[in-house]
């Protein structure tokens, strides 16, 4: 479903509107979709209002599937390295060595 869909993209990295409809367009969502995409973003993304990007609530990165059709090679890599961060927050803090994954093409870049 389109909802899913916007889920599984946002738990990748933030979008900024007009980006998350660019991706959908690409994967072929329909008119009454795109109309929808507010009502969506309001249930399950969060704003940032310093660049107007949107990112997952947290309590939604439970209900992620690993193995979503949707997700390339490199994404279910990446979204291994997010979900351990987010779903395991008291190990992260007490761990004496801080690892920071890999930089991925798909984040954001200050220009």
């Amino acid at each position: 479903p389109y909802r899913d869909r916007v889920i599984h993209l946002l738990a990748l990295r933030c979008y900024k509107k007009p980006e998350l409809l660019a991706r959908l367009q690409k994967d072929g969502i329909s008119q009454k979709d795109r109309n929808s995409l507010g009502i969506i973003l309001y249930q399950v993304a969060s704003l940032n209002p310093k660049d107007n990007s949107f990112s997952l609530k947290d309590f939604l990165f439970k209900e992620i599937q690993k193995d979503w059709p949707g997700y390339s090679e490199t994404e279910k890599r990446s979204l291994e390295l997010i979900l351990s961060r987010k779903l395991n927050p008291s190990q992260n803090a007490t761990s004496t060595s801080h690892v920071e994954p890999p930089a991925t093409p798909n984040k954001d870049v200050p220009s």
